[in-house]
């Protein structure tokens, strides 16, 4: 969900943020979306995008923009790059700003419906920036996925527009996500505090489930924010009232200057194993632990922290296949943080920070990852 320009990211908030941070002193507000002087302290090793193995998808004799793929079932679309507000912790904040015209929202709809190395897709994942800022532009995509992809079986949909904006949640949207014929609609949300549950995301989340969405959650590890037992059990027991069923807890991205809203892995695994193992939470109100790395999504399980270095990473075993990231994505090149070892299978180095705790050691992150 991004919005800047040559790696400037503007503070960017709606009215109704707005609105709500003017009511009262709501810390989990501000340090999401307003500006802190922290960002101007770089890292060594922090990145501008959340991961660094971009390739160029060519279709049809042409570059094809807005789409990424690094699994054999998923490809991601992004229509465009604008949000209703930028999270300053964004994983995209530092990409140029773009919007997909309707001609090549075609094209990517035949493409993830034609492409050869697409033949086991089952799903797309649109995000961006925020989908759901543009309805008409959605609506014409799902239309072409219908047409053209006929292999699609879910369609997931990243928005932070309920929390956002919710008022945008309206007939017309309500109307671009009906049920199609060939693919079922799953709506992807980024609800990180219990008290952005106004009144008014209720009633919007209420109105995205009477559209026919189902809603999963993909909680951001924040220091300042979140990073308590106590905040963390109420957010998972407030989404499991409302029908949104929790996904992941991510820990969250080296993205250049934003360490502040970093916590430790360490930290992240201890209050994972907390949160999942402790008796405070039921049912399948429990979030997997996952850090996105520069070759993908890689959840912390026993056995994943292999190693850290002088420079403040961790060394993590992934199950990704070098020859199978290949045969599913042809022109995808190694990045220089990864490697392939012995059976075949990526390994890649990930920044971690101090904050929230003592670093993890390879084997006291080891075992705390077996939560």
């Amino acid at each position: 969900m991004a919005g800047a320009k040559h790696g400037v990211f503007h503070e960017k908030t709606s009215p109704f943020l707005r609105e709500k941070m003017a009511e009262s002193p709501v810390d989990f507000l501000r340090r999401q979306y307003l500006v802190d002087p922290a960002e101007s302290a770089v890292k060594d090793l922090e990145v501008d995008r959340h991961y660094h193995s971009e390739v160029e998808t060519v279709f049809e004799g042409r570059a094809l923009r807005g789409v990424e793929k690094l699994y054999r079932r998923l490809v991601l679309v992004e229509p465009t790059s604008v949000c209703a507000a930028h999270c300053r912790w964004c994983i995209r904040g530092q990409y140029d700003t773009f919007t997909l015209n309707e001609e090549e929202l075609d094209r990517v709809a035949r493409y993830c419906g034609t492409a050869p190395e697409n033949q086991d897709v089952r799903e797309v994942l649109v995000t961006g920036g925020d989908p759901l800022m543009l309805v008409d532009r959605l609506d014409f995509l799902l239309d072409a996925i219908e047409r053209h992809a006929p292999n699609v079986r879910v369609v997931r949909i990243g928005t932070r527009v309920p929390l956002q904006d919710p008022r945008r949640v309206d007939d017309r949207m309500a109307h671009a996500l009906r049920p199609r014929s060939t693919f079922r609609i799953e709506i992807a949300t980024h609800v990180n505090h219990p008290g952005e549950l106004f009144s008014e995301v209720r009633e919007a989340y209420q109105r995205l489930q009477d559209a026919g969405a189902v809603i999963y959650d993909q909680t951001v590890l924040l220091r300042g924010v979140n990073d308590n037992l106590d905040t963390l059990v109420e957010l998972v027991e407030e989404l499991r009232e409302l029908r949104i069923e929790m996904h992941y807890l991510f820990h969250c991205v080296p993205i250049r200057g934003m360490d502040h809203h970093r916590t430790s892995l360490a930290e992240g695994l201890r209050l994972a194993r907390l949160l999942t193992s402790s008796g405070r939470t039921s049912g399948r109100a429990k979030p997997m632990f996952t850090a996105m790395t520069d070759i993908g999504k890689i959840t912390l399980y026993e056995g994943t922290i292999l190693d850290r270095d002088g420079d403040g990473r961790v060394l993590l075993r992934s199950g990704y296949s070098h020859q199978d990231r290949l045969r599913w994505t042809p022109n995808w090149r190694l990045p220089s943080s990864a490697h392939v070892d012995e059976d075949g299978l990526l390994r890649v180095w990930y920044l971690d920070s101090t904050g929230g705790a003592e670093p993890a050691t390879a084997a006291s992150g080891a075992t705390a990852g077996s939560a």
